[in-house]
């Protein structure tokens, strides 16, 4: 079959010694081309929580000083990926540096963030940087029983208000889904109606308020919105609100203590409450019903304040005003990035202060009493 000598070769064995030559030759070459080149295993870690860091630790423990750099390389996004937002050509006011914009009222907390007033920003640029983004704005209220009746009045006002020029999704949730009317709404402006439980108490209904902005922010708003900006029903928007009060996560002075001492806040003062705010502490009291930032700011703030309203629960305990106390409680250590200004919550009962000079979103005149106790629709009018 073979010529010559060949034929007399045992093919077998020579070609089983021949396959394992080749082999021990494969891994030697290729180990000592990878030797000096740049290939390093890289292994998956996680960025959920600190479990990353902890691995990221532990396997950086185990190589060596050479290997850190590249490894770090793979877990970090590539720079010259990201993308440069730049807004077009525009002509405004140049800004005065020895010439402030307001010297009635105060611009910037104590850590450095702005507190929006009127005449302290340009709704131009804003306006042109977030288009850029193309941002999308989730605002949620609550229509619980006969709160109902104020949401055909809130929307109307905010279509005409509210993120002007802006994807918005209003998202309502109620427990009444049929009683909520059609409402005209303006181009990438969706109404979502969120059918939830009604509580008989209405502190209780207030106090699940941040249970349901948590869940529905894990398990919905964080698919489809960038912000939320989280209000109360029962106002009507007078005037603009843009993406000027954006930020991480916001607070709002409430128009009753804008110009009052610690000692004037009606802070929780038990101690065994997880409200509770020392005397010799606060910065400024802020309202319940008008609060927002990030998705991911939004659902830290609102599962903080309903695992602590849950806490005191269990303790028979209850803050003297419900979610709000919770909220400031939670504003005291982890500070807002941005503060809206009375202009941005205001009761025209109040009067109009001198230093107020528009008045951006105004409660409707009710009846605490008959709307959160009596049968009767005392409101009709508003309807």
């Amino acid at each position: 079959m073979y010529p010559g000598n060949l034929q007399a070769i045992p093919g077998k064995k020579y070609c089983s010694i021949l396959v394992c030559v080749l082999i021990l030759f494969s891994f030697s070459f290729t180990w000592y081309y990878w030797r000096d080149s740049d290939w390093h295993p890289v292994m998956l870690l996680s960025c959920k929580d600190d479990s990353f860091k902890n691995n990221l630790t532990s396997l950086t423990g185990q190589l060596k000083n050479d290997d850190i750099g590249s490894l770090k390389n793979n877990l970090t996004p590539r720079l010259d990926q990201l993308t440069n937002y730049a807004i077009g050509r525009m002509v405004y006011e140049k800004p005065q540096t020895l010439k402030p914009q307001r010297t009635d009222v105060l611009l910037v907390t104590p850590w450095l963030a702005p507190i929006i007033w009127n005449g302290s920003y340009n709704s131009d640029i804003l306006n042109a940087q977030f288009h850029q983004r193309d941002v999308r704005v989730g605002l949620t209220v609550f229509a619980i029983k006969k709160y109902v009746i104020f949401v055909k009045t809130f929307i109307e006002t905010a279509e005409k208000y509210f993120m002007l020029g802006h994807k918005v999704n209003y998202y309502v949730f109620t427990d009444l889904p049929n009683d909520i009317t059609n409402i005209t709404l303006g181009e990438g402006r969706n109404l979502i109606i969120l059918e939830v439980q009604a509580y008989k108490k209405w502190q209780e209904v207030s106090m699940r308020r941040m249970e349901m902005i948590r869940d529905f922010s894990a398990k919905k708003f964080i698919y489809e919105v960038d912000y939320l900006v989280c209000l109360d029903v029962d106002m009507r928007f007078s005037d603009d609100v843009g993406v000027e009060i954006l930020s991480d996560v916001f607070g709002t002075l409430h128009p009753s203590f804008y110009g009052k001492t610690r000692g004037d806040f009606t802070y929780e003062r038990n101690p065994k409450s997880e409200a509770y705010i020392p005397a010799d502490e606060g910065d400024f009291y802020y309202a319940g019903g008008y609060f927002g930032g990030t998705v991911e700011e939004v659902y830290k703030l609102t599962n903080f304040c309903h695992n602590a309203m849950m806490t005191d629960k269990e303790k028979n305990l209850e803050a003297i005003w419900h979610d709000e106390s919770y909220l400031n409680k939670y504003f005291l250590y982890h500070k807002p990035t941005k503060i809206l200004s009375c202009e941005y919550l205001w009761d025209n009962s109040f009067g109009v202060p001198g230093f107020l000079k528009r008045r951006r979103f105004v409660a409707v005149p009710k009846n605490h009493h008959q709307i959160r106790n009596k049968r009767e629709h005392p409101f009709q009018s508003y309807t």
